[in-house]
């Protein structure tokens, strides 16, 4: 879930606080191409407002003009079942999106799920599709939305985290691009004079030396690791331990010599040529970025692409930063 998904429950919650009836539109299913992955929300007020995407554009316009939002319960709805839908709603021929509605007539369960994802949690909803009874579950990283055709269970919180050594400019904009991307981000930095304002960012600060943090956050399958500090021995400290690990993906920033220089410092140290290759320096997509924030476009391209699979996860042959 990224935090698009999570600003719909967000004002699904803070509508309903303000008396307006709302209905729940969520992706359970598509088949062949779709505009919005499995997961996506929808929020319809009573008056018409929207929050959030099923899709682009025009399924939310039938949404709108239909009456669905009037019922009550829950019911499930395709689109696209057939070439002539699939034209009217803007979907490749041959996609089928099937979408989740729900009236939301309890705002519990929304205000339980916002807090715990504000606090860094990750949850499970399960809806029974026959009653519209909603109850809640911790959950691990690696849940995916799935629906057996009565009961959907459906994940919120951040199933991805980040970790970035050093807490300069160029972190600021990394971690507001994976905020937004549904990662949970975490800043390393030892040095004086760093620790500030993170907290307001929604990115958790973590104190002591990189290496220690790394061993602290326990980095699996679903975590990124990027040094940003240009210092030898902070960065190199994280990477050891990251590059020994399943983590996502494992990145330095500096020029193409420099990280070779890197590689040679890692392998001294004890690391194999294998764990070595596995770090991408310089990091990320080839857009020819100069800026704070456009290396951060460009590196968060480039952990996303691996993330879905578009990307190998061995570094390729061209970098930018």
């Amino acid at each position: 879930m990224d935090n698009v998904d999570l600003a719909v429950l967000r004002s699904a919650r803070d509508w309903m606080h303000q008396g307006h009836p709302v209905v729940l539109y969520t992706v359970i299913e598509t088949w062949g191409s779709a505009p919005r992955p499995v997961g996506s929300l929808l929020a319809l007020r009573s008056d018409g407002r929207v929050e959030g995407s099923v899709s682009g554009g025009c399924i939310e316009d039938d949404l709108l003009r239909s009456a669905e939002h009037a019922q009550s319960g829950c019911k499930i709805i395709s689109y696209g079942v057939s070439q002539e839908e699939s034209a009217r709603f803007g979907l490749p021929c041959g996609g089928t999106v099937r979408l989740l509605c729900e009236s939301l007539g309890d705002s519990r369960w929304v205000e339980d799920v916002v807090a715990r994802c504000e606090q860094h949690e990750r949850v499970i909803r399960q809806v029974d599709i026959a009653t519209g009874q909603v109850s809640l579950v911790s959950a691990r990283g690696g849940e995916k939305l799935r629906f057996d055709g009565t009961t959907l269970y459906a994940p919120y919180g951040p199933a991805w985290r980040l970790m970035l050594v050093g807490a300069g400019q160029l972190s600021r904009y990394v971690a507001e691009l994976a905020g937004a991307l549904g990662f949970e981000v975490f800043v390393c930095d030892p040095r004086p004079g760093y620790e500030h304002d993170w907290a307001a960012a929604g990115v958790r600060f973590i104190g002591g030396m990189p290496d220690d943090a790394v061993a602290q956050l326990g980095l699996d399958a679903h975590t990124a690791v990027v040094a940003l500090t240009h210092d030898p021995v902070l960065d190199d400290l994280a990477l050891l331990q990251a590059l020994r690990s399943d983590a996502l993906y494992v990145g330095a920033l500096g020029s193409r010599r420099n990280n070779e220089r890197r590689r040679t410092r890692l392998i001294e140290l004890g690391l194999t040529e294998a764990e070595v290759k596995r770090l991408h320096g310089p990091i990320g997509l080839p857009i020819g970025s100069r800026t704070p924030p456009e290396i951060a476009l460009s590196l968060m391209a480039e952990v996303v692409a691996i993330r879905n699979g578009a990307q190998q996860q061995s570094p390729g042959a061209l970098r930018c930063a």
